[in-house]
């Protein structure tokens, strides 16, 4: 099984990003983010309506963080250490040395291939460091952004699932993706 430590949180470089620990400072970011209604229409949680809601939301990151539960970065410019998004693995399955990877970023930075940086970065880390084998997303079959990034990282579509999650009073489709250590 593999033995996931994140004791020493660990700093990530690209080309254009620094991702790093988030923290309490950046709780206006993170309220920016989890308080958009088009940022969160394809992410099957509740929209933020508070301040504290995202500062309650870094309390109960740190806490997965020290239990090695899971990891979420900050993604910051390398020249300016503002939160513009977050990226992390989430569902950590350690007996199949598989994670489950999310993002997310603010509107201002859509479209500047951010979001595909950090992932190939976030992948490399996992791959190399982890020891992962797999990386599945989970997305919205409607999130035809995301799909496009994810296969721009070499993500393959696995699967669709209709109607497996219930939400907000409906049922919704899953979708996917994968990449696998080769």
């Amino acid at each position: 099984m593999l033995i996931i430590n994140f004791s020493d949180f660990p700093e990530l470089e690209t080309q254009r990003l620094k991702l790093r620990r988030a923290d309490l400072n950046d709780a206006n970011e993170l309220f920016a983010l989890r308080s958009d209604p088009n940022i969160m229409k394809y992410i099957p949680r509740p929209v933020a309506t508070s301040l504290e809601e995202a500062t309650e939301h870094f309390k109960m990151m740190d806490e997965k963080i020290s239990n090695n539960e899971m990891i979420n970065w900050a993604i910051t410019l390398k020249d300016n250490p503002k939160m513009i998004g977050t990226i992390g693995y989430f569902r950590m399955k350690p007996e199949h040395y598989r994670a489950e990877i999310g993002y997310m970023l603010l509107p201002d930075f859509h479209g500047k291939g951010y979001v595909t940086e950090a992932i190939n970065g976030v992948v490399d880390y996992g791959f190399t460091k982890m020891g992962l084998h797999s990386i599945e997303a989970m997305i919205d079959p409607e999130n035809i952004a995301s799909a496009k990034v994810l296969e721009k990282c070499s993500f393959v579509k696995e699967a669709h699932f209709k109607e497996n999650e219930f939400y907000n009073g409906e049922f919704i489709d899953t979708v996917i993706y994968s990449k696998l250590n080769r």
